[in-house]
């Protein structure tokens, strides 16, 4: 079997193309949608995270503001930073990049954005509007995947899914979106995670997988069906003296293995990774639009 890769780059493409014509009519009103980054700390991926945010606004002609503070940063000093952006009418979306350090509820800050403007799509209100099936600012990884699969038109309805990983940032609102009515939905949902007993057993279950547990390589081959649709959401740093980075990024599925037991499957990095950036960009020419009406 000839195993399909799913590239998120060539979807995304096609997203911001979308993105632009939209772009020009909000511009044409005067309004061009803005998005605040603020970053707390030092960490290397977050900055990296940001800096690639910042690309895709430049790319896309939208404003960009980062903020970024001392890893001392108070609860309060950041609940007040967001704020601030709420009240900012240059600023259509706000994200706060993750990890925060120990002192902050990431929680209490999340719920201080404006829900209108909560373009990550964490905020309560934005995600019971989903589990409601109403919701237009919607968590970008999870959204990302059923682009990807529109794109390659990959009906998960009436499919069995299984899905390792139970975060509230991709797992959970994965399933959600999975067994909504409508486009993209109707699927038979299974949420497996670290706990699962027997989770090959599961996992093989799946015409379509989809891996976000953040361990690299966990999903063997074995533990694919032969013509599954793979998904791999994870990115994790692996050592490899032989790059001259002295890591390399693998997923959570061995690619390896499963090419030619995969019907399809999306490469780590140039998969899902793609699309997390590009509905965030969606989200905030939404936030924007939704603002001047």
């Amino acid at each position: 079997m000839d195993t399909q890769i799913l590239t998120g780059k060539e979807v995304a493409k096609s997203i911001r193309k979308e993105l632009k014509g939209r772009i020009a009519t909000l511009k044409e009103r005067g309004v061009t949608p803005g998005l605040a980054a603020v970053l707390v700390g030092d960490d290397p991926a977050s900055a990296t995270y940001v800096r690639g945010k910042v690309a895709a606004c430049d790319k896309l002609g939208l404003y960009s503001r980062v903020i970024k503070k001392d890893v001392s940063l108070s609860q309060d000093e950041l609940v007040d930073i967001v704020r601030s952006l709420n009240e900012d009418p240059q600023i259509h979306g706000i994200l706060v990049q993750s990890p925060v350090p120990p002192q902050i509820d990431e929680h209490a800050v999340t719920v201080t954005i404006l829900p209108e403007k909560d373009v990550d799509g964490f905020h309560p209100y934005n995600v019971g509007m989903m589990l409601i099936g109403r919701g237009d600012l919607l968590p970008c990884t999870p959204h990302g995947i059923l682009r990807l699969m529109e794109f390659y038109e990959i009906d998960p309805a009436g499919q069995e899914v299984v899905i390792v990983g139970r975060s509230s940032i991709v797992g959970k609102p994965l399933a959600a979106m999975l067994l909504r009515k409508g486009p993209m939905g109707n699927a038979t949902v299974t949420v497996a995670h670290s706990r699962t007993a027997n989770l090959a057993e599961i996992t093989c279950r799946a015409d379509i997988l989809v891996a976000a547990i953040g361990k690299p390589e966990v999903i063997k081959a074995d533990m694919v069906k032969e013509g599954a649709v793979v998904i791999d959401v994870g990115v994790n740093r692996v050592e490899d003296s032989s790059n001259e980075k002295g890591y390399r990024l693998v997923g959570d599925v061995e690619v390896a293995g499963c090419m030619g037991k995969a019907a399809k499957i999306t490469p780590v990095p140039g998969g899902v990774g793609p699309m997390t950036i590009a509905m965030l960009m969606a989200n905030t020419v939404t936030a924007a639009e939704r603002a001047i009406k």
